[in-house]
C-alpha cells in the first residue's frame, strides 16, 4: 500500500535554513534551472505548503499576499507561488493535495486568488476552477499603471468574495522581476 504524503503549512519565519534550502532546490528542479533568485524572492514572505514523503520533501506552494487593484478599488489577493512537485512523484496527485492546501489558505484569509500558470499547468489550475483571467493586466508601478499584455493569457483567478468585472484590467503592485 503506497505511504500518504504529509502535508505541513507553515511561514517562511518558521522554516529552518534546511527546510528552506531543500525548497529552493525542489523549486529549482522543478522548473529545470529556470527559477531566478527574483522568482524565488517571490515565493517567501507567506505560507507555505509542504508536502512531505518518508522524511523527503516531495511537493511545495506557497501563498503570499498581495495588493491589486481593480475597478478602482483595492483588492487583498492572496498569490500562489513556487508550486512545484519533484519529477519522479508527479502524476499521483501530489500537485492537488498541495493546491487543496493553499486553496483552503486563499479562502480564509483573502477576497481572490490569483497566479501565473506556467504552459503546462494551464489545465491543472482550469480542472481545479481557477479561472483564466479575460481582461487586461497591468502593473501598479513607479510610473503608475502600466499594461502588460505579455502577461495576458496567463493570469488565473480564484473568484472569492471580491466583485470582479471580468473585462476590466486586474493591477497587481510592482515588485522586482515579473510582476506577475
Amino acid at each position: 500500500m503506497p505511504r500518504m504524503a504529509d502535508v505541513r503549512t507553515a511561514h517562511t519565519a518558521d522554516l529552518d535554513p534546511a527546510t528552506l534550502k531543500a525548497v529552493r532546490a525542489l523549486l529549482d528542479d522543478a522548473f529545470d534551472g529556470d527559477m531566478s533568485d527574483e522568482d524565488w524572492d517571490h515565493t517567501l514572505g507567506g505560507a507555505h505548503v509542504l508536502l512531505w514523503e518518508d522524511g523527503e520533501l516531495i511537493g511545495h506552494g506557497a501563498v503570499v499576499r498581495r495588493q491589486f487593484l481593480h475597478a478602482g478599488r483595492a483588492v487583498r489577493a492572496g498569490y500562489v507561488e513556487g508550486v512545484g512537485v519533484r519529477a519522479d512523484k508527479r502524476g499521483r496527485g501530489h500537485g492537488s493535495a498541495v493546491m487543496d492546501e493553499a486553496e483552503r489558505l486563499l479562502r480564509g484569509g483573502f477576497e481572490l486568488g490569483a497566479l501565473s500558470a506556467s504552459d503546462d499547468a494551464v489545465g491543472f489550475y482550469a480542472a481545479r476552477g481557477w479561472r483564466l483571467w479575460p481582461g487586461t493586466t497591468s502593473v501598479v508601478g513607479p510610473r503608475g499603471i502600466e499594461r502588460l499584455p505579455d502577461e495576458e493569457g496567463g493570469v488565473f483567478v480564484l473568484p472569492l468574495s471580491a466583485e470582479l468585472t471580468f473585462d476590466g484590467d486586474l493591477a497587481c503592485d510592482w515588485r522586482s522581476g515579473d510582476a506577475w
